[in-house]
């Protein structure tokens, strides 16, 4: 059960360009044709997509969000065994696994248990209005020497985590990385609801329940999910810290690509361009000249 805070005051950056978010589009075109999935019967249909049936459901639903949420579990199937468990009371519409998997426990037109106590423009009681998508993460984490550990036990490399302040609080703190995998298919599963069933809004736990939950996370790029998928420019982008003495900023998401100016200094202040899971593509707050590449573990979010 995650500590109750209450929500802290979000900090303005400048808007995003208009290039970067039709770029954006593109991309996520190119991946819903490469992956083929479709809705057949209130069924999701396509490659690495599986069928297992909840007894947590119930009732018929005609949805009007879409809602992200992380399992903070050891496994995608460790997870798909407790929202099957009728003992667990909880359930969704999907599980996606880390390596892009997708498990369907419930059809999209029946009610499943994954909102719990909420609240979303006027409604209340999420699970009779919205499809919910579980996504295989453990969710935040603490440092122990130097690997980070969740609430069930299993130590990560620093390689699979990511320094960030949640809107919701006050001070940032660990949290385990999406794959890329994920988060393309999150994209293409967004693309796919929204279109199919008309949803009105892409949401996470956290904003229909910010009291209790903190799920999908900073490190999930909700905002920039919900701006593909709804065809609307970012409110504002996300603003980060540069955390180390000294940060190289790259032409490519790798170390084996040059750098493409001054390392940046400690207290930098750059804005999220496009999010990875190791490495983020950032602009310069004081120079949007330069743009590129820096690794995600020495950034805060500002």
């Amino acid at each position: 059960m995650m500590a109750r805070r209450r929500p802290s005051s979000r900090r303005r950056t400048p808007k995003k360009k208009k290039t970067v978010l039709r770029t954006a589009k593109a991309r996520g075109t190119a991946i819903a044709r490469s992956l083929g999935l479709s809705i057949e019967d209130d069924r999701l249909v396509g490659g690495n997509v599986s069928f297992v049936e909840t007894p947590n459901k119930g009732g018929d639903l005609a949805p009007r969000y879409l809602v992200f949420h992380y399992t903070a579990g050891k496994s995608a199937t460790s997870s798909i065994n407790w929202l099957t468990n009728p003992e667990s009371k909880a359930s969704a519409h999907l599980v996606l696994a880390r390596d892009g998997t997708i498990t369907q426990l419930a059809p999209f037109n029946i009610k499943t248990w994954h909102a719990g106590l909420s609240h979303w423009n006027g409604l209340s009681g999420l699970n009779s209005y919205s499809i919910g998508i579980e996504m295989d993460n453990a969710g935040p984490l603490k440092k122990v020497g130097d690997q980070y550990q969740p609430w069930f036990g299993t130590l990560y490399a620093e390689d699979r985590v990511v320094l960030a302040k949640h809107k919701l609080d006050d001070e940032p703190r660990w949290w385990h990385a999406y794959t890329e995998i994920q988060i393309q298919r999150a994209l293409e599963l967004a693309q796919l609801l929204v279109r199919h069933y008309q949803l009105q809004d892409v949401v996470g736990h956290e904003d229909i329940a910010p009291d209790r939950k903190r799920d999908p996370g900073p490190a999930f790029p909700l905002e920039h999910v919900r701006a593909v998928v709804l065809g609307r420019e970012e409110e504002e982008r996300e603003g980060y810290e540069v955390m180390a003495s000294t940060l190289n900023i790259r032409s490519g998401p790798g170390v084996e690509f040059p750098s493409v100016a001054e390392p940046l200094k400690r207290g930098t202040v750059v804005v999220l361009l496009e999010k990875r899971d190791r490495w983020h593509k950032v602009e310069l707050v004081k120079n949007g000249d330069i743009e590129g590449w820096v690794h995600n573990r020495f950034l805060a979010k500002a």
